[in-house]
């Protein structure tokens, strides 16, 4: 059972060094007259099993102060919006936009409103994402869904062709619309294997599909958003589930790109885009560079004063130390984690609590040993006595990252930007340290530390 232990943890290891792997490491030797012509790359999830489609990659995502990417300005039409219902109305396009651009793929946007004048705007900025034009049409669009039909008068003999329609003349406007739409997905056909997207409406909207598709047996039913025919599907029988189902030769971008769009719904108020460009990082190169030769400069010291005042016990506190970093980096490219010059700062502050738990414990182990104890009662002794103060610290700690983040999203917090990447950062870095600094240190010092 003990040797399982061991194997477990160093499966454990191994694969969270493999996530942490910043490039291919190419493995090329001879032996035994045999060429080794192998490399070992960054994990990579990527299989289907049925109808689902699993896929992961465990790059380090940049923020766009790091990075760079787009910025968009849109000005919002305010002349139709009363007075009293004004504010409401921008915070709301201001979410619907943030949903929209999370939807896209695009972790920790920025995006704010501003007042200029008597101007009211909304800034998106969106780390990574270079195709501004691709971006501001999916932001911008209104995405209006709504279902048609052929009047129930038309023969095959007047059909007409329409714009867009072709000679289906689906003109008959029916009361199902987006606002029916509870949820929409990409799915994958389990036949062709091409992507679609499944439409899931709400109660009432289930009920009214039911009619429409009973209604227009062997008929088409045109799927339109803003105007734009999107799909006309041959009703076959009638659908009572409440499920649908947009098929065409879509691509997996498009596909995504229509249930981002048919997922986000209309914004309150008109918005024009009025500014677009693409951004390169505001640190530039040799900043980042520069942060991290700071950082490791930083984390040197910090470990030579460790081995330098407690000896043995500051080596294993270092190597628990480096473990930590490990931990914390690979749960960062698994969640992913957009990494902000604020994120990084949240971080680094999570370091100083790591190494603050170790002080703790081994001033602890000092006492005792000091009192006459030998190394093992200090040890069982110091953890005891030290794990409260670290506890209290680590909590204290985690309460106010939980403020900061506001999941609830309370109007007297901070809802937006980056102040959200710092809360996660640092949260996510004191519970690795409380892990690490009380669980692995003590692993480490029964493994390596000769007991007195």
């Amino acid at each position: 059972m003990k040797y399982l232990r061991y194997i477990f943890i160093l499966i454990i290891a191994i694969v969270i060094l493999w996530i942490d792997l910043p490039l291919t490491i190419p493995i090329k030797f001879n032996i035994f007259n045999q060429k080794i012509n192998m490399a070992i790359r960054p994990l990579v999830i990527d299989f289907t099993i049925g109808e689902t489609k699993l896929y992961k990659d465990f790059s380090t995502k940049l923020g766009l102060d790091l990075r760079g990417g787009s910025h968009l300005v849109f000005e919002a039409d305010i002349t139709t919006t009363k007075l009293d219902d004004l504010q409401d109305a921008l915070n709301s396009a201001r979410d619907v936009i943030e949903r929209r651009v999370n939807m896209f793929g695009v972790s920790e946007p920025v995006v704010q409103t501003i007042k200029t004048g008597s101007k009211y705007r909304i800034s998106v900025d969106m780390p990574g994402v270079f195709d501004v034009a691709q971006a501001s049409a999916l932001i911008g669009q209104t995405a209006q869904l709504n279902f048609r039909t052929q009047p129930s008068e038309m023969t095959e003999s007047v059909a007409t062709e329409s714009a867009g329609v072709g000679s289906l003349n689906l003109t008959e406007l029916t009361n199902l619309t987006g606002k029916d739409v509870k949820k929409s997905s990409v799915k994958f056909n389990s036949q062709t294997g091409q992507p679609e997207v499944a439409l899931e409406f709400t109660s009432a909207g289930g009920k009214l599909f039911a009619k429409i598709t009973k209604d227009n047996i062997n008929k088409p039913v045109g799927i339109f958003l803003d105007e734009m025919l999107i799909s006309a599907p041959t009703v076959q029988q009638e659908i009572a589930d409440g499920n649908a189902v947009i098929s065409g030769n879509f691509t997996t971008e498009g596909a995504k790109q229509l249930s981002v769009a048919i997922n986000s719904g209309a914004l309150p108020l008109p918005i024009y885009l009025v500014e677009q460009r693409s951004v390169g990082p505001s640190l530039g190169a040799i900043e980042v560079e520069r942060s991290v030769f700071a950082g490791i400069v930083g984390l040197t010291m910090v470990m030579i004063f460790m081995v330098s005042y407690y000896g043995r016990l500051g080596m294993i506190a270092n190597l628990a130390l480096t473990i930590y970093g490990l931990i914390s980096f690979a749960i960062f490219r698994s969640v992913p984690i957009v990494l902000t010059l604020p994120g990084v700062a949240g971080f680094v502050l999570s370091i100083g609590m790591a190494v603050d738990s170790n002080i703790l414990i081994f001033e602890r182990i000092k006492e005792e040993i000091r009192k006459g104890k030998s190394f093992r009662s200090a040890l069982k002794l110091g953890f005891g006595r030290a794990i409260d103060a670290i506890k209290d610290a680590n909590i204290t700690t985690l309460l106010v990252a939980f403020i900061l983040f506001n999941p609830l999203n309370w109007e007297f917090l901070p809802q937006f930007g980056l102040v959200r990447g710092f809360a996660l950062t640092l949260a996510i870095g004191v519970g690795t340290s409380l892990f690490t600094g009380v669980f692995i240190t003590k692993r480490l010092i029964d493994l390596f530390y000769k007991y007195e």
